[in-house]
């Protein structure tokens, strides 16, 4: 494929190529049936193939047979070599420069340019985000935006859905695809939604506010900071926080939604009030923080749990049983060393009724922090109180990803803990109690501002 220029392709006479990876590229050809300006995107069987790719391109070719949108290219034909040495894919093309041209040329954006750029991709995303199944980007970027910038005129167009995914029932692909500084934190996992879309979009206008690529710019609690670099209106400033939380429970959920809060920012609720349906118990006064947590209650979970006790303790007494039904040393023995799986029995018992009447309780009055289990009656502490003066710092994480060591993502969930000398008290999401990430990102500030200090990053 040297020397490409000036060769035909199929129908296609090559004029110039816009970009080239390793073992793809794309090129602006002439249809010699309409002489229209065309874009080729070759997939190219060489030492850079890779099987994900081609499944990627298949999916690419499907999906834009579909699409009809102004703003989107339009698929026009798909072919391959004879050899084979490529794939290649033909769509319209749409003569505008990229926003990463833009920004590269050092272009200042205005606050109403970045949110008429923000609506236009918006409206794009609905349409997609829409289709049934939905069809998401996965990679929007500077890149992958085309943007005609005229006086009093921005037309913004939505390129390259080389990464591009549907949601189907069915649909248990993880493939770890995007662009670091531009993904959303859940992406790292190999999931997407159409949320991490918004994600994407959000990190790519704060690129256009700021000049200065997401990923270079400072973290906390994996969330973008770029206050401090621009000069933007409050209800945009919070606009753009909401499009980029890394949690999704806090991220806006919808293009649509998100077009909505644009027009009318006075709907996004603060982060600091009390999500609506919680069922948390928070009673604030200068004295005292109490946090009473309720039961997570019944679910698939807890009934396997509670089936596998019924079946594990149920196993041990006929062991114990039949052990002690003929006393001798050997039986008595044996009765003893069943001793460590009664123990453990008893806890999986423990921890079913907990899940379904136990209470989490976290105290904080001006002599100690503690944090107890409370059942029938009787209360646990884990660990053990701690004065309030010994409280170095209150941790937020929000849910992440990591990878153990067999190279597999695993999921963190999100936890606050709280730091006192040697001690964590921890309050964490799926662990018996009924708590979300957005009701511990609540109860994080509620701390903080109780103790007068602030969020740590984790």
């Amino acid at each position: 494929m040297k020397n490409i220029i000036g060769k035909t392709l199929g129908n296609y006479e090559i004029q110039s190529e816009l970009s080239k990876k390793a073992g793809k590229r794309t090129l602006l050809a002439r249809d010699l049936r309409t002489q229209e300006l065309v874009v080729i995107k070759l997939l190219l069987f060489n030492d850079g193939f890779e099987w994900d790719d081609l499944k990627l391109f298949e999916r690419e070719v499907q999906i834009l047979k579909n699409l009809r949108h102004p703003k989107l290219p339009r698929y026009i034909d798909s072919f391959d070599s004879q050899t084979p040495e490529y794939f290649a894919l033909v769509q319209t093309y749409i003569n505008s420069p990229t926003l990463e041209q833009h920004l590269k040329q050092w272009h200042s954006f205005t606050e109403i340019e970045v949110k008429e750029i923000a609506r236009q991709i918006l409206e794009i995303l609905i349409y997609l985000h829409e289709q049934n199944p939905p069809v998401i980007h996965r990679d929007i970027k500077p890149s992958n935006i085309l943007l005609d910038i005229k006086p009093n005129n921005i037309q913004a167009y939505l390129i390259d859905f080389g990464a591009v995914k549907t949601i189907t029932s069915s649909n248990l692909e993880h493939t770890v695809v995007g662009t670091y500084g531009y993904m959303a934190p859940e992406q790292f996992g190999g999931s997407a939604v159409p949320a991490s879309d918004l994600y994407s979009l959000g990190a790519t206008l704060i690129h256009c506010c700021t000049g200065t690529h997401p990923a270079d710019l400072p973290q906390n609690d994996l969330k973008i900071q770029f206050k401090q670099a621009i000069n933007l209106s409050i209800d945009f400033t919070n606009w753009l926080q909401s499009m980029t939380q890394p949690s999704l429970d806090r991220r806006l959920h919808s293009a649509r939604y998100a077009i909505d809060i644009l027009e009318a920012p006075s709907q996004l609720v603060p982060a600091t009030i009390k999500p609506s349906g919680s069922k948390i118990q928070l009673n604030k006064s200068s004295g005292a923080l109490e946090i009473l947590i309720p039961p997570s209650g019944l679910d698939a979970s807890l009934i396997f749990i509670a089936l596998f006790a019924v079946a594990w303790n149920t196993g041990i007494f006929v062991w114990t049983a039949g052990a002690l039904s003929m006393p001798s040393f050997i039986n008595i023995a044996l009765a003893l060393f069943s001793l460590p799986f009664w123990g453990v029995g008893v806890f999986m018992v423990y921890w079913v009724i907990f899940c379904l009447i136990g209470k989490t309780r976290l105290l904080l009055n001006q002599y100690h922090i503690s944090l107890t289990y409370e059942l029938f009656g009787a209360k646990f502490h884990n660990p053990r109180p701690e004065a309030i003066s010994n409280i170095d710092k209150v941790v937020y994480t929000p849910k992440h990803f990591t990878k153990d060591t067999d190279g597999e993502h695993v999921e963190i969930p999100s936890q606050l803990t709280i730091h006192a000398g040697v001690n964590e008290y921890q309050l964490k999401v799926n662990t018996g109690s009924i708590i979300s990430e957005v009701e511990l990102e609540w109860l994080a500030h509620e701390v903080n501002e109780w103790l007068a200090t602030e969020v740590t990053d984790g």
